[in-house]
């Protein structure tokens, strides 16, 4: 099958069921991310393992960065939320809006590793 702008995409294996076992990664590393955020409350630590997280998946799947964040980033939120259901965690309102916070070192993690690997893609692209 040919796009609109030239490309020929593979009949055989579609890009989305490729990329299945990175959104299952991404889910992953998402609800790990919101397990530690209610755990150890730290928000600190919780925006680097979601900007380590999103920045592996930038580097393994530079093609659309945003849908790293939206799915790691998600999970932290739902975290609380799942955490003040089922636990019994009481979160204040300022652990609630800080939960949203982890989206902006995802944005920084999905889309540098992205231009990581573009650039590293460049560089060894003579080779």
């Amino acid at each position: 099958m040919t796009t609109a702008w030239g490309r020929v995409l593979n009949e055989e294996s579609p890009r989305g069921v490729a990329d299945l076992a990175f959104y299952a990664a991404a889910a992953i590393a998402g609800a790990f991310a919101g397990w530690v955020d209610i755990k150890v409350g730290d928000l600190l630590l919780t925006a680097l393992l979601v900007l380590a997280a999103c920045m592996i998946l930038g580097i393994w799947r530079p093609a659309k960065p945003w849908r790293w964040v939206f799915i790691v980033g998600a999970f932290v939120p739902l975290a609380e939320l799942l955490g003040y259901v089922l636990l019994q965690e009481k979160p204040d309102r300022a652990r609630i809006y800080e939960s949203f916070l982890a989206f902006l070192p995802g944005i920084a993690g999905a889309y540098g590793g992205a231009m990581m690997r573009r650039a590293i893609g460049n560089i060894f692209a003579g080779k």
